[in-house]
């Protein structure tokens, strides 16, 4: 590799060397055999195998596992404000491709190494954009990249009136950055009097709370699977369970079922849900329950609902604990099938990439053999295309969602 740039130089083994090859854009800091220079937290690095092969360009994290995050196999990109311009309006541009139009307003924006932002999520709930940063070189660079992305969103005359940071991530430990929450504001800029905005999905108004609600403050992966479902509804008794703030409910009770139960633990996202409903006017058949989901399945008599949704949080957040949370889906699963009649429907649904998909089905498998029914597929979908999935990436692929009749 000839050197034309004053970047630190660090060779990879030949096990880093060969992930790399293979697609992958993370160095593990056991890989880094050695450097030429220790560069600073966050910083740019050149990567080359032991034969002096270059790999890519990335950021450096001093504390992470995760010692280089590639940005770029190119060595003679350069790494300033138009080259971020480039990949904002390339990932903006996709989304206007793989979206319907409408939806534009309520979307992933950004979705990390998908988007050769590694480590960046940023949300757009109408006016508003949410950012979570988990790496200390997007955090880096973020005075950088969140005015290019104001200035990209608002040249396409999308109207953003701020940029709300949900960084009390406890992952941020990892990289050795602070949590916290709070408007990130530009320069000759003021920040939004409020962090609560309402968005439309699927024809469903919501209010979005993006300083106090969950993740960024709403769900946006499962868009069109909530779409799926409102497609299967009409006529039938619904039970959601882990409603969170209503999505799937509020979907199938527009879709015409002819009464909704909405299921959740928390007795605030319950609330929420039950706004959303009045909101839309949907709560005259919907009734809304803060119960233990796994405590409340045992109770339902069969037939009491003829079609059950299962959109559970992640059971597993390692490989360590994915056979102990294959036993909580085996169980939600069961128990839904067998309070499930003859001819009746179910949608599950798994949201983590450590419960491959082949576990997941195999599962099912086990769960419908000891419940004594069969399932008849109609759909096997994924996360939202605004939450791409890069195939030699696999934490990009974490969703999982099924559409049954069980026979």
């Amino acid at each position: 590799m000839k050197q034309t740039r004053n970047y630190p130089l660090f060779t990879v083994s030949k096990k880093g060397t060969r992930w790399v090859e293979g697609g992958h854009p993370w160095i593990y800091a056991e890989e880094i055999l050695s450097k030429s220079a220790e560069p600073e937290n966050g910083a740019l690095a050149d990567a080359v195998s032991e034969g002096g092969k270059y790999l890519g360009t990335g950021l450096y994290s001093r504390e992470s596992k995760i010692g280089l995050r590639l940005l770029s196999h190119n060595a003679n990109d350069r790494f300033d404000g138009a080259f971020w311009r480039r990949r904002i309006q390339y990932a903006w541009d996709y989304r206007k491709t793989v979206l319907d139009a409408e939806d534009l307003a309520c979307c992933r924006v950004i979705f990390g190494e998908a988007d050769g932002f590694p480590g960046l999520t940023v949300d757009r709930f109408s006016d508003l954009l949410v950012t979570q940063t988990l790496s200390v070189g997007m955090e880096r660079l973020k005075d950088m990249i969140f005015p290019l992305l104001l200035e990209v969103l608002r040249a396409d005359g999308q109207t953003i009136s701020g940029i709300f940071e949900r960084n009390d991530a406890a992952i941020r430990s990892l990289e050795g950055l602070e949590q916290g929450k709070g408007w990130y504001v530009l320069p000759g800029e003021t920040a939004p009097g409020s962090a609560v905005t309402e968005i439309c999905e699927n024809g469903i108004y919501y209010a979005v709370d993006a300083e106090n609600g969950q993740k960024t403050g709403f769900f946006l992966d499962q868009k069109y699977n909530r779409r799926a479902v409102a497609r299967l509804a009409q006529g039938h008794r619904v039970l959601d369970c882990f409603t969170h703030t209503g999505s799937f409910a509020l979907n199938a009770a527009r879709g015409g079922a002819a009464h909704v139960t909405a299921v959740d633990v928390s007795e605030s996202a319950i609330a929420m849900a039950e706004a959303n409903a009045k909101r839309n006017g949907l709560d005259g058949r919907m009734d809304f329950v803060a119960a233990d989901v796994f405590e409340l399945l045992p109770t339902i008599k069969k037939g009491d609902y003829d079609f059950i949704i299962l959109d559970p949080p992640a059971f597993t957040k390692s490989r360590k604990t994915a056979k102990n949370a294959e036993k909580g889906y085996k169980e939600i699963n069961l128990r839904a099938l067998k309070a499930l009649p003859r001819g009746g429907y179910f949608a599950t649904a798994s949201c983590s990439h450590f419960m491959p998909a082949e576990q997941f089905e195999k599962m099912l498998r086990a769960a419908a053999l000891d419940a004594g029914v069969e399932l008849r597929q109609i759909e096997a979908r994924q996360q939202a295309p605004d939450h791409p999935i890069l195939w030699n990436v696999p934490e990009t692929d974490y969703l999982m969602f099924y559409l049954f009749q069980v026979v």
